[in-house]
């Protein structure tokens, strides 16, 4: 009888991140987790980010042990003001316009799991985006055409960027919300499983 490799579990229900995970040719499952994310406006990003993202692959990976299990988060940031999901439009122009003009860093916490052999692998990825300087009619023009209450900055670099960004570096996959090559490098780290 063929042996088959463990599951690999997505504990996200970002539908970016199963775009970008199934670009890789990855067989995978989604089971979002169900935890509360820390999110206060005075942590420090990258450990906010990392702490989420193991958050949500320890709760599914507790239930899942012989699964590969991905977590990710992703915020934005400048300076030290977190800018997470928009509770409403008012609040996704304000981030806009604290994003006009400036350079900000995008991070993503990268946590994989596998409870069955104690696997615990996490990393960070960090990208800048430098935006332009945005009037309020642009604003209001992209905020428009974009739904933006589901996307930390209150933007989203792959739709209608020509309207609000200047430019970036880094991955772009992980300004969308999942760097693909690392979770790549990560993925094979972590290898099939028993």
């Amino acid at each position: 009888m063929p042996s088959t490799n463990p599951p690999i579990i997505l504990a996200s229900a970002s539908p970016r991140r199963r775009e970008l995970l199934a670009s890789l040719g990855v067989d995978f499952t989604v089971i979002p987790a169900e935890v509360t994310e820390h999110e206060a406006p005075d942590a420090d990003p990258r450990e906010m980010v990392r702490h989420n993202a193991a958050l949500k692959a320890d709760w599914v990976s507790a239930r899942h042990p012989a699964a590969t299990v991905i977590g990710a988060d992703t915020t934005v940031f400048v300076g030290r003001t977190v800018l997470n999901k928009p509770r409403d439009g008012t609040e996704a122009r304000a981030m806009l316009r604290m994003l006009s003009g400036t350079v900000h860093t995008v991070f993503t916490g990268l946590a994989i799991r596998r409870a069955v052999d104690g696997l615990k692998l996490d990393q960070g990825v960090a990208s800048e985006v430098t935006f332009k300087t945005l009037d309020e009619a642009t604003i209001e023009l992209y905020l428009s055409r974009v739904h933006t209450l589901d996307k930390a900055g209150g933007y989203a670099i792959q739709e209608e960027a020509d309207l609000i960004v200047a430019g970036f570096t880094g991955s772009l996959t992980n300004i969308v919300g999942l760097p693909v090559d690392e979770m790549k490098q990560l993925l094979t780290q972590a290898g099939p499983g028993r």
